[in-house]
């Protein structure tokens, strides 16, 4: 039996890891198609050294955004609720629904920061009142905000 051979990956390569991955190989797999694809390089002191410094940087891009994610999320809670005015109908109905991008706009009209739509999470909203709304800004945090429909 063959040993495994050590290599560092240059691209994500799907069901083996992703960039900067080390990874351990059987050698016919390295020779015949990693290393001819460029897909990955043999792992030497140098690159395993480069693969680690890259690694220390994206940990610190990922400390920064949260950082900013805690900051907006503070901003966000100083508000005590965001007003959206929607035409009404019978029994305080409203037409359409609330929508995310309406949140996101009053946010943005609030706040001056930008707010990612896709990261609302909205309640089913037909009537007039008060909702909760949650925002998810990083993968670890996220912020809650009252939103008041209020006829227009």
């Amino acid at each position: 039996m063959a040993k495994r051979i050590q290599l560092v990956l240059t691209q994500d390569v799907s069901k083996l890891g992703k960039l900067g991955d080390l990874v351990d190989v059987a050698p016919g797999y390295a020779r015949n198609y990693l290393i001819p694809q460029k897909l990955a390089t043999h792992a030497t002191p140098g690159i395993l050294k480069q693969v680690e410094r890259r690694r220390e940087q994206e940990r610190q891009r990922q400390l920064e955004l949260r950082q900013q994610a805690l900051e907006q999320q503070a901003a966000l809670e100083k508000i005590s609720s965001l007003k959206i005015a929607k035409q009404v109908g019978e029994n305080e109905a409203i037409f359409g629904t609330v929508t995310a991008q309406d949140v996101a706009d009053a946010i943005q009209a609030a706040t001056n920061q930008e707010i990612d739509r896709r990261g609302i999470t909205l309640p089913d909203i037909n009537h007039l009142g008060t909702y909760k709304a949650e925002i998810k800004l990083h993968s670890e945090v996220t912020a809650q905000v009252t939103i008041e429909v209020v006829a227009s």
